[in-house]
């Protein structure tokens, strides 16, 4: 009886041995994640990234590519509305393109090193390693993690879970949540190379503007002027609309909506008209900024973007970052003044 009791007990040791090999703790998947930053020198991955905005979802596209040290080239496409930008970092600088307008806007920015990046791998390995609190889960085929984002004010998404697959620790799901843990970006990796091979001018600025610009409807030297104005649905406390005026400018059309208040606000839209691509870029000063239907560009007292053929701009002194980032995405429609 003993020497079976003791046969059953060096059973289950080694039984649980055996399951302590296979599941790796927290700590090891750090460690193995930060060697394989380390290691990371090429790679290309595509994505689909969902963009919960209130009631509605945009759906994207995405193929990343990036070469080390800092090469990149993020290409987003919004398959339902037909629309495309790139951002692309190289050694000239930070580009945002947009092919279907022939635009092309150079940044002073230390993008993507300055906030998060959900579909970045690197920048999700510095997220996992910078969160000495972040939450450590395990299922039949992924590490899990919940960390904190490292937004320049995370105040609106605060957190995100992580999925990496246990084969090759390579990106599976990210979910970016707001305070309640809502999910308001989520990207899910279909495709992850890693070791990827690049041509030499994969990374240059006007051969990916013309090669995004290959099969793209022509679009008239002058385009329609006309344009459906649209205003902010967001509503601030203590913030009124005043005025609305329309300027006619040499090509086109300029309307200035006024809004006065503790948390005063001026949106400008101008219709753009296509011109031909410029060997040096247009300048602009702020940070990237995905706005969800676009991307722009946001400073201390201003936003700046371009949908659907016409360009954008808030100015305030009143409004935060955050704030100025939540009024541009409410420039959905035609709504309520």
């Amino acid at each position: 009886m003993r020497k079976k009791l003791l046969l059953l007990i060096t059973g289950l040791t080694v039984i649980l041995m055996l399951a302590a090999c296979g599941s790796k703790s927290q700590d090891d998947v750090v460690k193995e994640l930060n060697g394989k930053l380390g290691d990371l020198t090429a790679y290309k991955v595509k994505a689909k990234m969902t963009l919960k905005m209130g009631s509605d979802s945009q759906v994207y596209k995405v193929e990343i590519w990036h070469k080390d040290p800092t090469f990149y080239r993020v290409n987003l496409k919004n398959a339902e509305k037909d629309q495309s930008q790139m951002i692309l970092r190289n050694k000239q600088g930070v580009f945002v393109l947009t092919p279907a307008l022939n635009k092309s806007f150079r940044f002073q920015s230390d993008w993507p090193q300055n906030s998060s990046q959900a579909y970045l791998y690197e920048s999700l390995i510095k997220d996992i390693v910078a969160d000495k609190n972040a939450k450590f889960s395990t299922t039949k085929d992924y590490y899990v993690f919940e960390t904190k984002t490292r937004y320049q004010n995370n105040s609106m998404l605060p957190f995100q879970e992580i999925k990496l697959n246990k084969r090759d620790l390579s990106p599976a799901v990210v979910k970016v949540m707001d305070p309640d843990r809502n999910a308001l970006v989520t990207v899910e990796f279909s495709k992850v190379t890693f070791n990827a091979n690049f041509d030499k001018n994969d990374f240059d600025m006007k051969q990916n503007m013309t090669r995004a610009q290959i099969g793209l409807p022509a679009m008239a030297a002058g385009g329609d002027k006309a344009f459906s104005v649209k205003y902010p649905t967001m509503e601030l406390k203590g913030t009124q609309f005043i005025s609305e005026k329309e300027v006619e400018i040499e090509d086109g059309k300029r309307v200035v909506l006024t809004y006065d208040g503790k948390k005063s606000f001026t949106l400008v839209q101008e219709k753009v008209t296509s011109k031909a691509v410029s060997a040096a870029p247009t300048y602009v000063t702020g940070d990237i900024v995905d706005l969800g239907v676009t991307i722009g560009a946001v400073s201390d007292h201003s936003i700046s973007w371009s949908n659907g053929g016409v360009d954008y701009m808030i100015a305030s002194k009143n409004l935060t970052r955050d704030e100025m980032v939540a009024v541009a995405k409410s420039v959905q429609g035609d709504s309520v003044k």
